[in-house]
C-alpha cells in the first residue's frame, strides 16, 4: 500500500465532498514578524497592541492576509498539489480578528466542477472556511483551480458551474466587534486620509516597488505551508521556473498599497480576484489602486471603501487592458477587496 500522497487529480473531485484539511497551526507573534519582513507591511493596527486597543479591539490582529495565508496553505495538498493555475477569488469574508495564541484549521466544500475541452485539466470550485479553537469561522472564500487529470479517459463530470455574488454588498461585510475609529489617530495612522477623502473613480499610483527575491518568496511559500509543486520543483514546468505563489503577489501589493491608503486598516471582502500574468524571481512589483465604491457601516467612526488593487511588473500605471480587452502582459494582479476605514 503507497504511504505517499500523490494529491487530488481532477477526476477525484465530486460535487458535495467536504474536505477536512490537515495540519492544524497555532498563531503567534512569529507569523506577523516575518510577515513584516517579507513584505513592506506597515498598517498601524496590525503593528501595535496599544494602536489596535485604541480602536476598541482587545491587541492587535495577525494581517488579515496572514491569516488567509495560513488557511489557504492548509488546502494546498488537497485542492492545488496538482494545480496548473489558481484562476480567480469570489465571496471572501473575514469575519473574525485573528489573535496570537489562536489556532487555525480548513475545511473546504467542493461547489463546482468543469472540465476543460483538452481532457486532460478541469476546474475545481471550493468554498474554503478558516475555523479556530473555538469552532468559529474566521474567514471565508470561495477559488477555483485548473487541476490535471491523472486518467485522461476518466469521465468527465457533469458541469455544475456555482452562483456567485460579482460583488459583495457592503451590507455582507463584518465588522469586528467593538471596532471603533471615533478616536482615530491619522499622525500614528501614517497619513491624513480619511473616508471622505477618497472619492468614486480616483486612481492612486502607490509610486514604490520591490524587486522579488527567490530565496523571500521560498521561505513565504513554506512559512504558510503551501507545497504546490510549481512553487517549489523547478522541473515542474517547461519553461524551468519556480512560479511565485500568487499570495505573496497579493500581499506585496497590499503592503505597497500603505503609500496612499495607509488608514485602510483592515480588510473585509473580497470580491474578486485574477492572476492575470505569471510572476518569476527578478520581477518588480509595483501597485495602483481604484476607488470602486463607499459605504458607511454601523460601527462607530467606521466606514468601507471598494479598492481595485492591480499590481504590476512595469508599465504606465493605471493601465489594466488592452485593445483586444485582455489584460496586458505586464498586468500582474486585479483584486477587487472592501477595506475598513476611519470616517
Amino acid at each position: 500500500m503507497a504511504k505517499t500522497n500523490r494529491g487530488w487529480f481532477f477526476e477525484d473531485y465530486s460535487v458535495g465532498q467536504i474536505i477536512n484539511h490537515a495540519v492544524p497551526r497555532t498563531v503567534s507573534g512569529g507569523e506577523r514578524a516575518l510577515y513584516h519582513a517579507l513584505y513592506p507591511a506597515r498598517h498601524a493596527l496590525y503593528s501595535s497592541d496599544a494602536f489596535a486597543q485604541s480602536c476598541g479591539l482587545s491587541a492587535s490582529p495577525i494581517d488579515d492576509l496572514a491569516a488567509f495565508h495560513v488557511v489557504f496553505g492548509k488546502t494546498v495538498p488537497d485542492v492545488s498539489l496538482n494545480a496548473v493555475a489558481n484562476l480567480g477569488y469570489a465571496e471572501g469574508r473575514w469575519l473574525l480578528p485573528v489573535f496570537p495564541g489562536d489556532t487555525l484549521r480548513s475545511r473546504s466544500e467542493v461547489i463546482g466542477l468543469k472540465q476543460n475541452s483538452n481532457g486532460k485539466t478541469g476546474v475545481v470550485y471550493v468554498r474554503t472556511e478558516g475555523l479556530n479553537q473555538h469552532d468559529d469561522v474566521v474567514l471565508s472564500y470561495v477559488r477555483w483551480v485548473m487541476v490535471r487529470k491523472a486518467n485522461f479517459d476518466a469521465p468527465a463530470p457533469v458541469t455544475v458551474l456555482p452562483d456567485l455574488k460579482a460583488v459583495l454588498d457592503a451590507n455582507d461585510l463584518t465588522v469586528p466587534k467593538g471596532l471603533d475609529f471615533t478616536r482615530y489617530d491619522t499622525v500614528l495612522g501614517g497619513e491624513p486620509h480619511r473616508w471622505s477623502d477618497y472619492d468614486v473613480g480616483e486612481q492612486i499610483d502607490h509610486v514604490d516597488g520591490v524587486t522579488v527575491d527567490e530565496a523571500e518568496h521560498m521561505m513565504a511559500t513554506r512559512l504558510w505551508q503551501n507545497t504546490a509543486k510549481v512553487h517549489f520543483d523547478a522541473t515542474y514546468r517547461p519553461d524551468g521556473q519556480r512560479l511565485i505563489y500568487g499570495g505573496y503577489v497579493i500581499s506585496m501589493a497590499r503592503a505597497l498599497s500603505f503609500n496612499g491608503l495607509a488608514n485602510a486598516q483592515m480588510i473585509a471582502g473580497l470580491n474578486s480576484g485574477t492572476h492575470a500574468n505569471p510572476c518569476f524571481a527578478g520581477t518588480t512589483i509595483k501597485a495602483w489602486s481604484e476607488v470602486l465604491d463607499r459605504a458607511p457601516t454601523k460601527a462607530p467612526g467606521v466606514g468601507a471603501l471598494r479598492l481595485r488593487l492591480v499590481a504590476t511588473s512595469g508599465g504606465d500605471p493605471f493601465e489594466l487592458r488592452g485593445p483586444d480587452g485582455k489584460y496586458l502582459p505586464s498586468v500582474l494582479l486585479d483584486l477587487d477587496y472592501w477595506v475598513l476605514v476611519p470616517m
